[in-house]
């Protein structure tokens, strides 16, 4: 039995979550095509560095080129934006990120630690001139203050804009789910980037099988609940993100980037304390509920690929190339 849908099926159905997208589209020759864009997710509402949340990464498959994950993996938090674009903009928008948070939060550097940006990517070679770098600083701090805590624009928008998936036009997907235990409800949303796949491969229609010169692919899955976990068990739930992915048929090729972060509104750590303990209250790994959670990422993630094609709409890109819209029905 499936679980129940979030009030708008998307990541920002946890409190507090933003989600902000800024999409560049522009024929700048015959043969060039800028097509490809910035998506920023914000845990919560507050100041994301002095309110760090607990966090964990998985990565599935490592052909990817990611910033910030070496540190998730070591102390558990995130204290930035967590912001998705092209494969050769991770630069600019992890600088265009740092201007942001240096400007919200002085103190950085100066009588404080430095920060850690988070950054994942997809390669949208396929529809984007990508070697003309269109990606500049000042697009990552668009798409941040560009959140909303509303529904996500999904499909070819933000960093969606030129991906890929199963040879129709892919992008930006969400989904989420209601997880109850006694008289508390839990939620978690994912957020998927979705550049993968053949048309052959999905499980999820039966399409013919026109072929795409396309590279074997990424995904990066964004993974939030307001449960009270802690690193470790974010973890787990990051990890079932390749249950999600492989229900909708991706065989996590060779040179795929597979990766998940997941975090939690609950629990946060405060940046600034003279506290020698910290106290964390979180859910048993034995209690029933982490099995509904695991269920949870899987259908969340699954549903998020599956809407990243019913949301994007056909798209002409670089050398004249068209990717079509998936023959999907665009309900949720």
């Amino acid at each position: 039995m499936t679980l129940p849908k979030g009030i708008n099926n998307c990541i920002t159905d946890i409190q507090g979550i933003k989600v902000g997208h800024i999409t560049l589209y522009e024929k700048i020759s015959e043969e060039d095509t800028i097509c490809t864009g910035v998506t920023a997710i914000l845990p919560h509402e507050g100041n994301l560095f002095n309110e760090k949340t607990r966090a964990a990464s998985n990565v599935i498959n490592g052909y990817g080129k990611t910033g910030g994950l070496v540190q998730i993996e070591e102390l558990g938090l995130i204290e930035s934006p967590i912001m998705l674009t092209n494969t050769f903009s991770i630069g600019p928008v992890m600088q265009g990120t740092l201007d942001y948070m240096l400007e919200e939060n002085k103190e950085i550097g100066d009588s404080t630690s430095t920060i850690n940006i988070v950054v994942g990517e997809c390669n949208d070679s396929y529809l984007n001139s990508i070697r003309h770098q269109a990606i500049k600083r000042e697009h990552a701090v668009q798409a941040i203050k560009n959140a909303k805590n509303a529904p996500v624009e999904e499909g070819a928008v933000g960093a969606g804009k030129g991906m890929v998936c199963f040879g129709y036009k892919g992008g930006i997907g969400t989904a989420s789910r209601v997880v109850s235990v006694n008289d508390e409800n839990y939620t978690v949303g994912c957020l998927v980037l979705s550049n993968f796949g053949k048309r052959e491969d999905a499980l999820f229609a039966n399409w013919d099988k026109k072929k795409l010169d396309t590279p074997d692919g990424s995904i990066m899955m964004i993974i939030a609940t307001d449960a009270p976990l802690y690193d470790r068990q974010l973890k787990r739930l990051a990890k079932r993100c390749a249950a999600g992915l492989g229900r909708t048929g991706s065989h996590i090729d060779n040179g795929s980037g597979d990766i998940a972060i997941a975090f939690s509104t609950a629990n946060r750590y405060t940046h600034a304390t003279v506290s020698t303990m910290v106290s964390v209250t979180y859910i048993r790994d034995d209690h029933p509920v982490m099995n509904k959670l695991f269920q949870a990422v899987i259908e969340s993630t699954e549903e998020a690929i599956i809407n990243s094609l019913k949301k994007a709409e056909s798209t002409e890109g670089r050398k004249g190339r068209v990717v079509e819209k998936a023959p999907l029905p665009d309900m949720k």
